[in-house]
């Protein structure tokens, strides 16, 4: 008889082979033609969908902590927020200042 594996315990491919959708495509297009105005205007939209990502990461991480603890699972498993700049193949973040 074989089980199903949830989701979860499914081996994943490290993040810097996963493919991210039009965010891949992003950090290959070159920038050379947009205008200053334009660039102001592309780093707002990008902005803006970082902090919606940052909002449904947190929103996905508390649904699991509260399931780990209805089951009993430690939620010390969780996993600890990326960010740009984290983790070898991850470029780091142009707008974050640098230590």
């Amino acid at each position: 008889m074989l089980l199903a594996m949830d989701d979860d315990e499914r081996p994943r491919p490290p993040a810097s082979e996963q493919k991210f959708g039009a965010a891949s495509l992003l950090s290959q297009e070159s920038l050379d033609s947009y205008s200053l105005d334009e660039l102001d205007a592309r780093k707002a939209l990008l902005e803006n969908e970082i902090s919606r990502i940052t909002a449904h990461r947190a929103q996905a991480a508390s649904h699991r902590i509260a399931a780990e603890a209805l089951f009993g699972k430690s939620p010390a498993s969780a996993t600890p927020p990326v960010t740009a700049g984290d983790g070898p193949g991850t470029p780091p973040d142009p707008f974050r200042p640098q230590s």
